[in-house]
């Protein structure tokens, strides 16, 4: 339930993908925190949507049902995007219609959330954007061009946001996970010619010796979210346990 509470209190907050495992915990930290939590996604978790989440069920990529779920929620102050899908592939073997819905899903509906929301940010003179990136995006991957391509575009759509609307007080900051423990990362494994090689060479990669925790990226979120962020835009925050410092 929601708490009177917290470091949102009060602040009607848009998850999108929030029924994954990323956005799922990160509404029930915000919930914790106090926030009005709209969770957004294609149908609901198989746990069911926590006690107090709005759920809002539909294609996050279709701009009419952006419209509306922004319209019938009135002032956002802060949205965070977890939406994405990976299909896996090289550039050779990636056919067109994977990188339309590829870019589609995970630049083209983010961008579309974000002029949604902008509105009424404006209005309140406040707001926070969250994106989520890729730790793959800023050092390079294998096996999977369209999906890092397209959290290349998210980094840079997110530095854009954020110079163009910190005057008025908007911050626009973005998530960059490493592995973390996800059905999605199992998948990713499962699709290689060798899963349990695929699983330790990006074990290795990260000098923390594990994986990480869906609740350890809803923590960097709820950090970006609030106010304690508040001299804080267009940043990377990385949670990847070293990643790119390896």
């Amino acid at each position: 339930m929601t708490k009177t509470g917290g470091r949102l209190a009060g602040q009607r907050c848009i998850v999108t993908g929030a029924a994954g495992a990323l956005g799922l915990a990160t509404a029930r930290r915000f919930l914790a925190e106090g926030a009005v939590v709209v969770g957004v996604d294609l149908c609901a978790p198989e746990s069911g949507w926590p006690d107090g989440v709005i759920a809002e069920e539909g294609d996050v990529a279709d701009p009419a049902f952006v419209e509306a779920v922004a319209g019938r929620h009135g002032e956002s102050d802060v949205l965070v995007l977890f939406a994405a899908m990976s299909q896996g592939g090289s550039v050779e073997d990636t056919t067109p219609a994977t990188w339309s819905r590829v870019l589609q899903v995970n630049v083209v509906a983010a961008a579309l959330w974000i002029g949604a929301v902008l509105p009424s940010m404006r209005r309140a003179g406040r707001g926070a954007i969250v994106t989520v990136g890729s730790q793959l995006a800023q050092s390079g991957g294998t096996g999977n061009v369209s999906y890092i391509a397209s959290k290349g575009a998210v980094a840079a759509l997110t530095r854009t946001v954020a110079l163009e609307y910190a005057s008025q007080g908007i911050r626009c900051n973005c998530l960059v996970p490493g592995a973390i423990e996800t059905p999605l990362l199992r998948r990713s494994f499962a699709r290689a010619n060798d899963p349990a090689l695929a699983e330790q060479r990006s074990l290795s990669r990260h000098p923390a010796g594990r994986f990480g925790t869906p609740e350890e990226v809803a923590a960097a979120a709820l950090f970006l979210a609030s106010d304690e962020a508040s001299f804080t835009t267009g940043a990377m925050l990385p949670v990847e346990g070293g990643w790119l410092a390896s």
